[in-house]
């Protein structure tokens, strides 16, 4: 495979200085999708979108023309965007509410309208420090110019929209648990089913959560025809998707590609695009979706970027973040410091992940800090099982939402990939790679 051309879609204006104004975004098709989009019956909008394929680009990438059929249909209802990105090694939302915030305000209308929703929030991440606020300052503007309001641009239709800043929780990022912040409770996940946001939602009224990269998309979609997006990628993997790429390569960053056209050696390696291993080393292992995702090794490089292909071979696209190890990477260190990261953020509402994750955090650690025992191996993995029963993926749930079970995934696929590493840490009691 080679990377393909195309003109970007939600990255475009993301180099252009000053990109997150008003003037600048005016001037680079800024408001011409909502404008279209009003001049249409609220339907033909959501038909557009079913026809684009566009799938959620938060993490469990559910076709987002789906998920608005599923709306039921009230006299109250509402559109929360979720930008709570709190995945490590994530930061393509950052970018996005940084420097185009006027794009997702635009798309958040235009999914408003044809949801008919008269009431929309923006959940925004807390440390987005800067990004939230040129997207309050984004907000003023676009009421200012009259896309907000009452009776936007004389169609008739009238939208409020609230940006609410998060408090750090990366529980949040879960969509019932991010309403349940919204409400002023504290953020723990609600239980599904049988009752889905779509139905039961912010203050139990019908809820439509989406992310902001999968609303981004929509002032494009509505511009140029749902085809023309289905067009891109393959299959269900349809249009172009925002990776953000760190560790050890050369150039890391954000990138916007085409779906299931370009590859994780092509995203990796392409002098445009990752630029290859730093210094020259060799690939040892890559996640390829957020530190949820179980891992996978450099026979996996080849595999297209599609939502289908990387299912089948048992992990997941997730966050859009793809962390690159090379091989004087410790997976024993990589696994505990992604298990500790999980054990902090659990909300403590579900014992096995309360309790679990602390479990395999201390048992990873003790390995990591050349004090284990040879059984220990067998019993952080007997851990993970309590928590994900058989340990494949998706995972089996023991829990109300899917951060318990995305635990086991580092810990399991470092064990499983370098057994021979933590045997060393534990006959050796140090790291063969400090």
């Amino acid at each position: 495979m080679a990377v393909t051309s195309f003109d970007p879609i939600v990255s475009k204006r993301l180099r252009i200085p000053n990109s997150h104004t008003l003037e600048v975004y005016l001037s680079n098709d800024g408001y011409v999708g909502l404008k279209k989009a009003l001049s249409m019956n609220p339907e033909d909008v959501a038909s557009e979108v079913m026809t684009a394929s566009l799938l959620g680009r938060g993490g469990a990438g559910f076709p987002a023309g789906r998920k608005w059929a599923m709306l039921k249909n009230d006299l109250v209802k509402y559109l929360v965007i979720n930008g709570d990105e709190s995945e490590p090694a994530t930061f393509k939302d950052h970018e996005l509410v940084e420097k185009d915030p006027h794009q997702i305000i635009e798309g958040t209308i235009i999914a408003a309208y044809a949801l008919g929703v008269t009431q929309a929030f923006i959940f925004c991440r807390g440390e987005f420090a800067l990004g939230f606020e040129r997207l309050q300052s984004a907000l003023n503007e676009a009421y200012e110019y009259g896309a907000l309001g009452r009776d936007i641009f004389g169609s008739g239709f009238s939208l409020d929209m609230v940006i609410h800043p998060g408090a750090g929780a990366y529980i949040c990022g879960e969509e019932t648990a991010l309403l349940e912040s919204l409400e002023g409770k504290r953020g723990y996940p609600r239980i599904k089913p049988p009752f889905f946001p779509a139905v039961i939602g912010l203050y139990g009224k019908p809820t439509v959560v989406n992310n902001m990269e999968t609303v981004s998309n929509l002032p494009w979609i509505v511009i140029n025809g749902g085809a023309a997006f289905a067009a891109l990628g393959e299959g269900s993997s349809a249009g172009t998707r925002l990776f953000a790429l760190s560790g050890h390569v050369n150039r890391p960053g954000w990138y916007e590609i085409e779906m299931a056209k370009t590859t994780f050696r092509d995203l990796i390696e392409h002098p445009d695009l990752g630029g290859g291993i730093r210094m020259g080393r060799s690939l040892k292992a890559f996640i390829p979706g957020g530190v949820s995702a179980p891992w996978f090794g450099p026979n996996e490089m080849d595999m297209p970027l599609s939502q289908d292909a990387v299912a089948q071979a048992g992990s997941m696209l997730g966050s859009g973040s793809v962390v690159v190890m090379d091989e004087t990477t410790c997976p024993v260190r990589a696994a505990w410091r992604i298990t500790k990261f999980f054990s902090r953020e659990s909300c403590g509402q579900c014992t096995p992940c309360r309790e679990g994750s602390g479990w395999i955090e201390r048992t990873m650690r003790r390995i990591e800090l050349g004090a284990g025992r040879m059984e220990d191996i067998d019993l952080v993995l007997d851990a993970c099982d309590n928590i994900s029963p058989g340990l494949s993926w998706p995972p089996k749930q023991t829990t109300i939402c899917v951060l318990g079970p995305s635990i086991p995934s580092s810990v399991n696929s470092a064990i499983t990939m370098f057994r021979d590493d933590f045997v060393a840490h534990i006959k050796d009691g140090k790291c063969n790679y400090a």
